[in-house]
C-alpha cells in the first residue's frame, strides 16, 4: 500500500512562494532533504566530476529537473511536487524557477497524455544522491516502474547537474545515472519547459537547447502544447 504524499501547500508556476513565476528565479533558505549518500565533498568543476562530489567545492549545484506525469489528476501532481522538490535546494542564496506546464502525447509509450514541467533550482546534494531524493519524491507519490516506458503518477528526470551560465554542467556515465539525460536532447517535452528557462544553455555533447528544439516542433509525433495558467 502506498503512502500518499505528505501535505505540501500548492506551488503552482506562477507567483512567489505559493506560486512560481515561469523562468523566476527565487531566494530560498529551505534546508537540504537528506538521502542515502548524500555527500558534499569538494569536487572539481566541469566534465568528471565525480558522483560523490559537488560540481564546485563550497557552492550549491545548478541543476534543472524534467518532471512528468500521465496518471491520476496529473496537473495538480505537478503542481505539488514542484513544491516537494524546494525540499532539495541548498545554499544561503539558493535559486528555484519552475517553467509552465505543458501537455504532450507519449513518446515510444502508451496511455494519457503527459503533463510536463522542467524545474531549476540549487542544490548541495552531489549527483548520486540528489537522483536517491528524486526517486524518494516519486515514491512518495506512489510511483511503480512494472514495465520500461509504463504509465506513471510521477516522472522526475535529473537532466542537468553542475550548470553554470549557458554551459550545461557536468558530464557522467554510470550504471545509475548519466549526464546529461541520455534523451534530454531528442524530446521536445523536455526542450519546450527547459527553453522556457534556458534558452541559450548548451547541452554538452548535443547543442543550444533553442536550435535542439527548432526541428521538433515541426513533428507531429511530438507535439506539446503549453497550458493555461
Amino acid at each position: 500500500m502506498t503512502t500518499a504524499p505528505k501535505a505540501t501547500p500548492p506551488t503552482e508556476p506562477g507567483a512567489p512562494v505559493a506560486a512560481l513565476a515561469p523562468g523566476a528565479d527565487m531566494s530560498a533558505r529551505a534546508g537540504v532533504a537528506a538521502a542515502p549518500g548524500a555527500d558534499v565533498a569538494a569536487g572539481a568543476a566541469g566534465s568528471g566530476a565525480g558522483l560523490g562530489e559537488r560540481a564546485d567545492a563550497g557552492r550549491p549545484a545548478t541543476v534543472f529537473i524534467g518532471l512528468g506525469a500521465n496518471l491520476g489528476d496529473a496537473r495538480a501532481t505537478l503542481v505539488q511536487a514542484l513544491a516537494a522538490l524546494r525540499e532539495l535546494v541548498g545554499g544561503a542564496h539558493a535559486r528555484f524557477a519552475a517553467s509552465s506546464l505543458y501537455r504532450s502525447a507519449p513518446v515510444d509509450a502508451s496511455g494519457p497524455d503527459y503533463v510536463n514541467a522542467v524545474a531549476r533550482f540549487d542544490t548541495a546534494l552531489a549527483p548520486l544522491a540528489l537522483l536517491d531524493a528524486l526517486q524518494g519524491v516519486e515514491q512518495r507519490f506512489g510511483r511503480a516502474r512494472p514495465y520500461r516506458n509504463a504509465p506513471r503518477t510521477l516522472d522526475l528526470d535529473l537532466l542537468l547537474y553542475g550548470v553554470v551560465g549557458s554551459s550545461g554542467g557536468v558530464t557522467l556515465a554510470d550504471a545509475r545515472l548519466q549526464l546529461p539525460h541520455p534523451r534530454a536532447a531528442q524530446r521536445a517535452f523536455v526542450l519546450e519547459p527547459l527553453a522556457e528557462l534556458w534558452a541559450e544553455g548548451e547541452i554538452p555533447g548535443a547543442g543550444r537547447v533553442a536550435e535542439l528544439l527548432r526541428p521538433l516542433r515541426g513533428d507531429a509525433r511530438q507535439s506539446v502544447r503549453r497550458l493555461d495558467a
